[in-house]
């Protein structure tokens, strides 16, 4: 009998992994912040938060910033930071906190410690993961013009430019560069336009090699609801895939959502604090490459507390299957834009007719919600004339800590178009 030759091998190998460890969701958050920048706890504190409450990965991504360089810590009254140290110190001991006085005061100075050392305390294969990241922060005028990269591999500094599309293009196309000189997955997303009112839907649509922004944000003070002048992040999310579909030839845009937390000392739901919104992504296996690769398929969704255990997408209908808690019911929305749709638009003005740099108005023909189903389970069949469609589960359960009181667990699948 011949032996089977190393391609065969490898081929039956590969089948067998692929049965035996099949797809699964894995639950993450790719934003949150620590004393690396603007957050009040240290990162080693935070990951074992994240990790003790269910999630398998993390991205920490402070502003302008990775955790690997040396870097002394203050401890002061000022954010917290006396209370962080008391219980970083409780909880990791004297023996790994590092610290000493400084400066002609004697003041206490603790030393963060780098990614480099802390993963291996925390990572467990399979388990638990920390994605390197970086918040980079810049600005235009006014306007606080923020994206993340996950998986970055060295620090990539804020560009500046001639207005907020030229801003963000070229923060994006720094992130690719990266990807493209390392060879390694990476996954750059645009955080809350709507803080400070940073970036219109018009803005955003025009970006290229973007696959992703925050259509929710646990900050309170991120506007995801809008307000009587500016558009929520949903209307802004059907806006943007509407308009790149039909008139820029651009790809779709995904919408995740994430805690960008701050305040891990309190519960107050006025504070920027964690467990708010997270992405669940269908992956072979828990590394970074599968994770990217898998959310750059649009194979995820994202929540703020509404759990799926499916999510198909087939040449004629696309299937959601919610988990259902005892006592909830749930309301499934498919929603999207039907070819020949009202194109209209209107922008806002200011009395003396000026246009303002506020996302347009536009139809309910834009982000129509095709079909609702009151169940744990819904299929949308095509009818053949719609643009995309996304869906959107509505529970009836109250959110945990929410930023507008009376908020209800909500989840939001990823756009498709019909027959592709």
């Amino acid at each position: 009998m011949k032996r089977p030759t190393i391609a065969l091998f490898t081929l039956l190998l590969t089948a067998f992994t692929s049965i035996a460890a099949p797809a699964q969701w894995w639950k993450g958050n790719l934003h949150t912040h620590s004393l690396w920048s603007d957050g009040d706890d240290f990162p080693e504190m935070i990951a074992g938060w994240y990790k003790q409450n269910g999630y398998h990965f993390l991205a920490i991504t402070d502003h302008n910033i990775l955790h690997d360089e040396e870097k002394w810590l203050p401890i002061t009254s000022a954010r917290s930071r006396d209370i962080a140290h008391a219980k970083y110190l409780k909880r990791w001991g004297k023996d790994w906190v590092e610290s000493e006085k400084r400066g002609d005061k004697g003041q206490l100075h603790v030393r963060l410690k780098k990614l480099s050392e802390y993963r291996g305390r925390l990572e467990n294969p399979g388990r638990f993961l920390l994605i390197q990241a970086e918040e980079i922060s810049a600005r235009y005028l006014t306007s606080p013009i923020h994206l993340n990269v996950a998986n970055v591999q060295y620090r990539i500094q804020p560009e500046t430019g001639s207005g907020v599309v030229d801003v963000l293009q070229k923060n994006i196309d720094a992130v690719l560069a990266q990807e493209k000189k390392t060879g390694i997955p990476m996954m750059p997303h645009v955080n809350h336009p709507n803080f400070r009112w940073a970036v219109t839907a018009e803005e955003l649509m025009q970006v290229r090699g973007e696959q992703f922004f925050e259509v929710y944000n646990g900050h309170p003070m991120v506007m995801n609801r809008g307000d009587k002048t500016h558009a929520d992040m949903e209307k802004v999310w059907d806006i943007i895939n509407t308009r790149r579909l039909t008139e820029l030839n651009l790809p779709i845009m995904f919408g995740l959502a994430t805690d960008d937390a701050h305040n891990y000392h309190t519960r107050d739901t006025k504070k920027s604090i964690s467990l708010r919104g997270w992405v669940m992504v269908r992956s072979d296996e828990l590394n970074p490459a599968s994770l990217i690769m898998a959310m750059k398929r649009g194979d995820f969704y994202s929540s703020s507390g509404v759990q799926l255990t499916d999510v198909r997408v087939t040449d004629k209908a696309y299937e959601v299957q919610v988990k259902p808690e005892a006592g909830i019911t749930y309301e499934i929305q498919f929603v999207g834009t039907r070819k020949g749709f009202d194109a209209k638009n209107t922008p806002i003005r200011n009395k003396a007719g000026e246009k303002l740099r506020i996302t347009h108005r536009y139809s309910d023909d834009i982000g129509e919600v095709l079909k609702t189903v009151n169940g744990t389970k819904a299929t949308y069949r095509y009818s053949g004339d719609e643009l995309f469609v996304r869906a959107k589960i509505i529970s009836s359960k109250p959110q945990t800590d929410p930023i507008v009181e009376g908020d209800k667990e909500k989840a939001w699948t990823q756009p498709i178009i019909p027959g592709q």
